[in-house]
C-alpha cells in the first residue's frame, strides 16, 4: 500500500477538523500563494535564522558561547531554504550537513532543528519517494547519533526531536496528497468542461444541419410548385381564366403551407410555448400519414401523375423517422418536378418486419440530366442520405429499372433502430 493511499482518509479527517481554522486563515494563505516564491522562502530563511539565534540572545546557564564558526553553521542551516522549492533535495542535503556539525561543534548546539523541520516538510512534499525515504532515515539516524555524542542527553530529548521530525515529514505527505487531490479535481473539472463544450458544439452542429435540411426541403418543394404554377398561369390567363385562377390559388396555397412549416421549424430556435392546457403550442410534424396529401398536392399543382402504393403491414416508427420518411418523399418529388421533366412518378412504401423501404421512381430524363440538386453532390440527395443515416437507415439513388430516376431509402423500425445506429 502506498503512502498516498494510506494518508488519503487522514487528509479527509484533517480537513473536516481544520475547516473552521482554515476559513480564518484563508485570506492570508491566498495572499501568500500569489506572492513570489523567492520572497516567501527568503522570509522563511530569515525567520529560521532568527529562531536559531534566540538561544544566543537569551542563553541559559552553562550554554556554550557563540563563535563565528557557529554563526556560519547556523547561517548554513537557514540560507539553503531560499532554494528549497527550486532544488529541494540539494537544499535538504546542505541543511543536513550544517545542522549536526553545529550541534557537535558546541557553538552553541541548536535546541530545535528549525531548518531540519522545514527541509523534511519540503522533501516530503516535493521530492520522489526514494529521496523522501532517504532523507527521513538520514535525519532520524543522524539525530539519534548526534544526541548520543552529546553530553548529558536526556531521554525526552530523543522523543522530542524524533517526534518533531516525523511530524514535519507527515505534514509534508499530507500536503502532497492534498495537492494531488486538488489537482485531480481541477483536471477532472477541466475535462468535464471540455467534454461539455464538445457535446454542446456537436449538438449545435447536428441541430443546424437538421434545420438546414428541413428549410431546404420546404423551400425547394414550395418554390418548385410555385414556379410551375407561375409559368403556367400567364399561358392560360386569357384562354382559360378558371385554370389560371386555379394556378394562382395553388401558388398561394403552396406559399401558405411553406410559411406554416417554416414557422414550425424556426420555433425550435425559441423556447417551447405551452398553451393553457399544458400542451405544446407547436404544430405537429408531418408523418407518413401525410404522404397522401403531399402526393395529391404535387399532382394537383404541377400536373405530374403521382401514384402512391403500400405493401405489407405498417409498423410503428419513431417520430423522427416518420418525419424523415415524409421529407425524403418530398425532396424526391421536388427533384422530379424541377429537373426530370417527367409525366409520372411512383411512390412505393414497402413494409417488412424490421424496416420500411421508400422508393420514388419517375419516367423522366434520368441521372445526368436532372441538374445539380439531383446529382450525387447536390444538396437534395445529400439531405436524403443524411436523414436516412440519422435514423439508422441507408439511401441509394440512380437510374430506374425502366429508365428515369429512382431514389430508394431503407428506414429501420422502432425495435431495430438502436441496433442499426450501433
Amino acid at each position: 500500500m502506498s503512502a498516498q493511499s494510506w494518508f488519503t482518509p487522514a487528509v479527509a479527517r484533517w480537513r473536516a477538523v481544520a475547516a473552521p481554522a482554515m476559513s480564518r486563515w484563508r485570506p492570508v494563505v491566498s495572499r501568500l500563494r500569489t506572492t513570489h516564491p523567492y520572497v516567501v522562502d527568503t522570509a522563511l530563511a530569515a525567520l529560521v535564522l532568527f529562531a536559531a539565534s534566540l538561544q544566543w540572545m537569551f542563553p541559559d546557564e552553562g550554554d556554550d558561547r557563540l563563535s563565528w564558526q557557529g554563526f556560519l553553521l547556523a547561517v548554513g542551516t537557514a540560507v539553503p531554504l531560499v532554494w528549497r522549492r527550486r532544488a529541494p533535495f540539494l537544499s535538504a542535503c546542505a541543511v543536513s550537513v550544517c545542522t549536526p556539525a553545529m550541534a557537535l561543534y558546541h557553538a552553541p548546539p541548536p535546541n530545535v532543528a528549525y531548518g531540519g523541520l522545514v527541509v523534511l516538510y519540503t522533501v516530503a512534499t516535493l521530492c520522489p519517494p526514494a529521496q523522501r525515504r532517504f532523507m527521513l532515515v538520514a535525519w532520524l539516524v543522524g539525530a539519534s547519533l548526534t544526541m548520543m555524542a552529546k553530553e548529558h542527553a536526556q531521554p525526552f530529548e530523543y522523543a522530542f526531536h524524533l517526534t518533531s521530525f516525523l511530524s514535519a515529514y507527515a505534514l509534508g505527505i499530507l500536503t502532497r496528497v492534498q495537492r494531488a487531490y486538488t489537482a485531480e479535481l481541477e483536471d477532472r473539472a477541466r475535462r468535464l468542461e471540455r467534454e461539455r463544450a464538445s457535446d454542446t458544439a456537436r449538438a449545435t452542429a447536428q441541430e443546424r444541419a437538421r434545420i438546414a435540411r428541413d428549410m431546404h426541403d420546404i423551400l425547394a418543394h414550395a418554390v418548385s410548385l410555385m414556379v410551375v404554377q407561375a409559368e403556367a398561369g400567364p399561358v392560360v390567363v386569357r384562354s382559360d381564366p378558371e385554370r389560371a385562377e386555379a394556378a394562382f390559388d395553388a401558388i398561394a396555397t403552396s406559399g401558405r403551407d411553406a410559411m406554416r412549416q417554416l414557422r414550425r421549424i424556426l420555433g425550435v430556435l425559441k423556447e417551447e410555448q405551452v398553451d393553457v392546457n399544458g400542451a405544446s403550442a407547436r404544430l405537429p410534424q408531418p408523418s407518413i400519414a401525410a404522404l397522401a396529401g403531399l402526393t395529391g398536392q404535387v399532382a394537383e399543382s404541377t400536373g405530374l401523375r403521382v401514384h402512391l402504393s403500400t405493401t405489407g403491414a405498417p409498423r410503428p416508427l419513431p417520430p423522427d423517422t416518420e418525419v424523415a420518411a415524409y421529407r425524403v418523399v418530398q425532396e424526391a418529388l421536388t427533384n422530379t418536378v424541377k429537373h426530370a421533366y417527367a409525366s409520372t412518378a411512383r411512390v412505393e412504401l414497402d413494409w417488412t418486419e424490421d424496416a420500411l423501404t421508400l422508393t420514388v421512381t419517375d419516367d423522366g430524363r434520368g441521372p445526368g440530366a436532372q441538374g445539380p440538386a439531383a446529382s450525387p453532390g447536390g444538396h437534395g440527395l445529400i439531405g436524403i442520405r443524411e436523414r436516412a443515416a440519422a435514423c439508422g437507415g441507408s439511401a441509394d439513388s440512380g437510374r430506374g429499372p425502366d429508365g428515369g430516376f429512382r431514389v430508394a431509402v431503407r428506414l429501420p423500425a422502432a425495435v431495430d433502430r438502436q441496433a442499426a445506429l450501433g
